[in-house]
């Protein structure tokens, strides 16, 4: 009886650490170009590159935006796209309607911001404090 008890428990460990372990949160900045000195996009959902940096403000990578040219949609397309990258910010220069909506159905938060995509990382990073 004792053993089995031991092995509930265990079990029970175990699966409070994986529900518990996150995934670090990542920021993605709307960008004009692909490095940190670049200007944020004034439109979110048809920026040229989305920028992403880890939770310390650290750059990772630019990846060019697939949805920028779409004809129809590309707000709710880019925001699962952004979601697979980690993103729990977006940075932009604003954001339309359908965009927030889809952020918010992905819990990922948003802030308007203008400069570089260095400096909007800041602003993020002092806002999570």
């Amino acid at each position: 009886m004792k053993k089995i008890g031991m092995i509930v428990l265990s079990v029970l460990f175990l699966l409070a650490s994986f529900v518990s372990a996150e995934e670090p949160r990542k920021i993605a900045v709307a960008a004009e170009g692909n490095t940190p000195a670049a200007k944020v996009s004034e439109v979110a959902a048809r920026s040229p590159y989305f920028l992403i940096f880890d939770e310390t403000g650290k750059f990772l990578e630019a990846v060019e935006n697939p949805h920028k040219d779409a004809r129809g949609g590309a707000a709710t397309a880019v925001v699962p796209f952004l979601s697979q990258k980690g993103a729990s910010t977006v940075v932009a220069g604003q954001f339309g309607k359908n965009m927030i909506q889809a952020m918010k159905g992905k819990r990922i938060d948003s802030l308007e911001f203008n400069g570089s995509a260095e400096e909007a990382v800041i602003k993020v990073l002092q806002s999570n404090k």
